[in-house]
């Protein structure tokens, strides 16, 4: 779901009352692309603010501006070009002193092309190097360059408090791994975001606990591929075969959503990203078990053909993602699915795309993220496989995968009509001031009138009307 949130921007909020090196010092910080992102943005403003620098949310006041960037998709780099473009703009008309950083994946590709050829730039940081920050806008200051991209196989910045910034005081992102392992040949994150590596759970344990000291009442763990997870002490997860550890000391996935969700009961416990081919029965049976689970699964397919899954390296066929979510409504009936989906890879035919429109009626997703296929420098896919469908025909599949899923989405929250959910308050509607938002269960969004209830109330909503994207209820 690399491209679920794209063009939506983080900015500047006042930092929480733990952090109290406020300086005069402005930063301003957008994100762009996946929930990592988000979340990665929120470590550099901690980072910053122990060198004084507060955040705002006025770009032209700002002595330093950041943008968090995503690499996935062509469409995400020409939108953070774009920005960056206009950033210079804001520069050149306000403050010739602004400091202008690219952070993030498209940082680690994209290197010396933007700071040196570009000239879009200052500072050049990779995914995992956000402590050196202050080290790097000390040297621009300097007349040096500002550039360190080096991929680690340590760094979780387990031991850093983010600053939140989403917002609300109600959810949170906590990351529990880095980095991927998976190689699937569209895909660029293994060469962005390095190796995988995990947390320490204990880390992860007391962030939460430290969260719902805070207020918070809702967490999403976070992970290029959370299934993945695996704590046996640190390092990367290809070297664990090689080390002799005590079995009873390990951590997995199952394991670790097993020990947050027995943290308190009422904090509500999502995660993403999942990839198929490591989702154990395990963790299906762990999320069964725990109400404070939410019932849902973001569960990345890409195609609904076994020719083209191999030809992504994806790691399974059609028939074992199918047998996946036949175990999954098995043991929770109820439990929201969405998916990702390409449409038009390498070699694609009409017969694989009519697959892929098949998986979809039977297992009839509840949300999708769906895409046109996109070569990325460097990926296995643009080495070794040719881009050759053409572009008319990966727009019309993918109009009709998102017409499939637009039926099938809107199907589900028909169902809802007439139920009542429990949802967190999480804001005020973009629509209305009279009204709250929230999430079901489930990851729909709901809407509904205030009432005498605040933002971080938990309230049973019975649902009276709905559209493809939005539930609408009234608080009983």
């Amino acid at each position: 779901m690399f491209d679920k949130v794209l063009n939506e921007k983080i900015q500047g909020t006042a930092l929480k009352k733990e952090f109290k090196n406020v300086g005069n010092k402005k930063m301003y910080i957008e994100s762009y692309g996946c929930q990592m992102n988000f979340s990665d943005s929120e470590i550099v403003a901690s980072v910053l603010s122990r060198e004084g620098f507060r955040t705002t949310k006025t770009l032209e006041e700002a002595d330093l501006v950041l943008i968090n960037t995503c690499s996935i998709r062509d469409k995400a780099e020409q939108t953070v070009r774009n920005r960056l473009k206009y950033f210079q703009s804001v520069k050149k008309k306000y403050n010739k002193k602004m400091t202008v950083g690219v952070l993030g994946c498209m940082a680690e590709r994209l290197k010396e092309k933007l700071l040196d050829q570009e000239k879009l730039v200052d500072i050049v940081v990779g995914p995992d190097a956000y402590r050196d920050l202050p080290k790097l806008v000390k040297e621009i200051e300097d007349g040096k360059k500002g550039i360190n991209v080096f991929l680690s196989l340590e760094e979780t910045y387990a031991d850093i408090n983010p600053i939140r910034l989403s917002g609300n005081g109600v959810t949170a992102f906590v990351s529990i791994t880095r980095g991927c392992d998976n190689m699937c040949t569209f895909c660029v994150v293994p060469y962005t975001r390095g190796r995988e590596r995990s947390r320490d759970p204990k880390s992860i344990i007391k962030e939460c606990e430290e969260l719902i000291k805070l207020g918070y009442k809702e967490v999403t763990l976070l992970g290029q591929n959370v299934d993945s997870y695996l704590w046996y002490g640190g390092g990367a997860k290809k070297d664990y075969k090689n080390t002799t550890v005590d079995q009873k000391k390990v951590w997995n996935f199952a394991k670790l959503l097993d020990e947050v969700a027995k943290i308190n009961p009422d904090l509500r416990i999502r995660f993403s990203t999942s990839n198929p081919q490591d989702m154990t029965d395990q963790v299906i049976d762990i999320i069964s078990k725990h109400k404070n689970i939410c019932d849902y699964i973001h569960l990345p397919v890409q195609s609904g053909s076994s020719k083209i899954l191999k030809l992504m390296n994806r790691g399974y066929s059609r028939k074992e993602y199918l047998n996946l979510i036949k175990k999954i409504k098995n043991k929770i009936p109820d439990c929201a699915i969405s998916m990702d989906m390409i449409a038009g890879f390498c070699n694609e035919t009409e017969k694989d795309h009519l697959e892929t429109l098949s998986l979809m009626d039977i297992v009839k997703y509840d949300y999708g993220y769906m895409f046109k296929y996109s070569e990325r420098p460097n990926t296995p896919a643009a080495k070794k496989l040719i881009d050759n469908v053409h572009e008319k025909i990966k727009q019309r599949r993918l109009t009709e995968i998102i017409s499939k899923q637009r039926e099938h989405s809107l199907m589900h929250m028909k169902k809802r009509i007439g139920k009542t959910y429990k949802v967190l308050i999480e804001g005020i509607s973009k629509k209305s001031i009279k009204f709250y938002y929230g999430r079901t269960t489930h990851n729909a969004t709901v809407v509904f009138e205030k009432g005498e209830k605040k933002v971080g109330d938990y309230v049973n909503v019975k649902i009276k009307d709905c559209t493809s994207a939005t539930l609408i209820g009234e608080i009983i």
